[in-house]
């Protein structure tokens, strides 16, 4: 019943200051702004490509608040997109799941997910919109079995196991499964990882929070003019080989640069690698 990963929410506490990062390493233009009474939040929603970025500065206690509070500035909601929301609202209370409504979105989250909080958007044509092509995934980092967290996905969503592949690294010391909505023709999909190892960047993070929503990850059409942006303004960033300087695959964004959002970067095609069809993969310009 899901589409693709349509946006992310991010508490910040300045969305102005927060949107800077997105604007000079992709391009990313103001949408618009509005206001959220469900996250208590004045919004500054982003276009990335033909996805979207709610930065949510508190208006007041709430939701938005609690997080800055509690956690700094960080990514808040994962957000996915159906063609009928209320079809799957009513799928979700069928099942016993708490929802909420505001302004065409649903939310729900918490006991009823695996420690991730989910926004579902209508489904939408957006017009590209600088350097990036569009969100792809979110990671919901775990403590827990992924394969429990993968049956409760495969149910809330009417997700088909058999499209799920699975996935580890020894590098980031994880191991679960990408839960694909529409392989091979998108990407689309909640990550489910599993802590190996506390030791890890990901591991001290699980051990803090337990399970929950970790980080997202764009396709880029334009790693080349990413790449230059980052190097130009010393941004902190992780590239995916050994030298920031030649790399050309893409890499991992601090969250410090992006208002708390930890955001990994792939060029067009390269996720493929790690998502069951190598085939996919087109060679570097």
């Amino acid at each position: 019943m899901l589409d693709r990963c349509d946006r992310v929410q991010v508490a910040v506490a300045d969305r102005h200051r927060a949107a800077e990062g997105y604007r000079r390493f992709f391009g990313a233009e103001v949408a618009r702004e509005d206001s959220s009474r469900h996250l208590a939040a004045r919004r500054l929603v982003l276009a990335l490509g033909e996805s979207e970025i709610e930065l949510c500065e508190p208006d007041g206690a709430g939701r938005t608040q609690e997080v800055l509070s509690r956690w700094g500035e960080s990514l808040m909601t994962a957000g996915y997109c159906t063609v009928d929301v209320e079809r799957l609202a009513r799928r979700l209370e069928a099942l016993g799941v708490s929802v909420a409504r505001e302004g065409g979105q649903l939310y729900f989250g918490p006991p009823d997910t695996p420690g991730v909080p989910f926004v579902i958007s209508p489904s939408t044509y957006r017009e590209r919109i600088g350097r990036a092509a569009f969100l792809y995934e979110t990671t919901n980092t775990l403590v827990s079995d992924w394969r429990r967290a993968a049956t409760t996905y495969a149910g809330l969503f009417g997700l088909d196991p058999a499209r799920f592949s699975r996935i580890g690294s020894h590098r980031f010391a994880y191991e679960g499964t990408l839960t694909l909505f529409d392989p091979p023709n998108r990407l689309d999909r909640i990550e489910l990882s599993q802590v190996t190892d506390t030791a890890s960047a990901m591991g001290r993070f699980v051990a803090r929070r337990g399970d929950s929503l970790y980080m997202a990850y764009v396709e880029v059409h334009d790693w080349p003019g990413v790449h230059a942006a980052l190097m130009a303004s010393g941004a902190r960033w992780t590239p995916r080989g050994k030298d920031p300087a030649t790399e050309k695959d893409g890499g991992w964004v601090h969250p410090r640069e992006l208002g708390g959002l930890l955001l990994g970067v792939s060029r067009t095609t390269l996720a493929w690698e790690w998502s069951g069809r190598k085939e996919l993969v087109t060679p570097a310009a």
